[in-house]
């Protein structure tokens, strides 16, 4: 395991003696090998990627959308990805084009990620077989990234999720059937290409950010069964004794240090905890931290990055964050407490899109990993000593969709 950022791989002719060139590509037979390959998104919802290229396969003017906008504050893997390799990014573009029969393709990055903007325009700069690609840069909001977001601003509209369906795959850029899939999942379908599915799972790596109280954060090439334990020892290892792991950044999930360390950053290995790697953003908390004020100041911000398209999320996720925010100052913190829950319960699930969802998700996980804590703020007490804040929250801030 080693951080991705050590070994770039930006020159083309670094690129081919690495990897070789595209092979011919055989639609029937890349279609079967992505199904026996089992490869599911990396952009953390992990839907199946063969089941997401099928719908659009065969439609007429497909276009494909790679998505690099990352707008989870905890997750830095694709725009390092882009970085540091990003005609392996091209290379499975050019893939996807040609499983769907599309002739038009984008590649969307954040706006602040200049490093990944500017790799990205050298590579294709450098391809002669990539000209139907174009680079989007998109603006740096949490929401900006969601699928239905990405093609209204690729199209030219405002980067706001609307209600689906349709999906993007029956009407989705400019009303076209569009094919939507991470950076991370088209790197791994160009690797499938060129080795097929028996060796493509055998040797198959994932990309994992790890932040927090670690020695080297940063973002780790991953084997699936690697342990947090594993993966925290691949950044050097912790810098203090841990309470808690945030799994899957701030739509994912608090876990208590000692139940999480010993466990899989998998799909499977997180189930019994009732979680999911997401995108694999993960956050090592010191026992010197508040985790229920770490989880307030990221509520806050959930709040404030709503699109402001439905009440459960304008008016629903700013009443947790206050709720929250008064456990936290221990302010008439039972009331607070027992009107937090019966909101987490009455949001779920009713939102126009998943940020509602994920914020709650995340808010409650932490009512369970800081039982203890929060048992404590609700006597007017606090284990948390006054240091730098553990989870980052973005300075900048970009209103409206353009």
């Amino acid at each position: 395991m080693t951080l991705l950022a050590d070994r770039p791989i930006r020159r083309r002719e670094e690129h081919l003696a690495l990897h070789g060139d595209l092979p011919r590509i055989h639609r029937g037979r890349l279609l079967a090998e992505l199904d026996e390959s089992g490869l599911a998104g990396r952009g953390g919802a992990g839907f199946p990627t063969a089941r997401k290229i099928r719908a659009v396969a065969g439609r007429r003017r497909a276009i494909v959308v790679a998505n690099g906008t990352e707008g989870e504050p905890e997750s830095a893997k694709d725009e390092v990805l882009l970085e540091v390799s990003p005609h392996l990014v091209v290379d499975g573009v050019l893939v996807a084009t040609r499983l769907v029969g599309a002739r038009e393709a984008a590649i969307a990055v954040g706006r602040g990620a200049t490093g990944a903007h500017d790799a990205l325009v050298e590579a294709l700069a450098d391809r002669p077989d990539a000209g139907a690609i174009r680079v989007v840069d998109v603006p740096d909001r949490f929401v900006a990234g969601e699928e239905s977001a990405l093609v209204n601003y690729v199209g030219g509209g405002e980067a706001r999720p609307t209600i689906t369906p349709p999906r993007p795959a029956e009407r989705g850029v400019r009303g076209r059937p569009t094919l939507v899939q991470n950076v991370e999942t088209l790197a791994a379908l160009a690797l499938l290409a060129r080795r097929g599915a028996d060796r493509f799972r055998a040797e198959e790596t994932h990309l994992a950010t790890v932040r927090g109280a670690v020695r080297r954060p940063g973002v780790v090439e991953v084997r699936p069964t690697v342990t947090f334990g594993e993966l925290f020892a691949a950044v050097g290892g912790t810098t203090a004794p841990l309470q808690a792991v945030l799994v899957g950044g701030y739509f994912g999930t608090w876990l208590p240090a000692g139940r999480a360390l010993a466990a899989p950053l998998s799909e499977s290995g997180l189930a019994p905890l009732d979680a999911s790697p997401g995108a694999r953003a993960v956050v090592a908390l010191p026992s010197a931290s508040c985790g229920v004020l770490e989880t307030a100041r990221v509520a806050w911000w959930l709040a404030r990055e709503s699109a402001g398209q439905c009440g459960p999320c304008v008016h629903g996720l700013a009443a947790v964050a206050g709720d929250l925010g008064r456990i936290a100052r221990r302010e008439d913190c039972v009331d607070a407490h027992s009107s937090l829950v019966r909101r987490l319960q009455a949001i779920e699930g009713r939102g126009a899109c998943r940020h509602p969802d994920g914020a709650v998700r995340f808010v409650a996980s932490a009512l369970r990993a800081f039982a203890d804590e929060v048992d404590l703020h609700l006597h007017g007490r606090c284990t948390g000593l006054a240091e730098r804040p553990v989870l980052p929250l973005p300075l900048r801030r970009h209103r409206g969709g353009r």
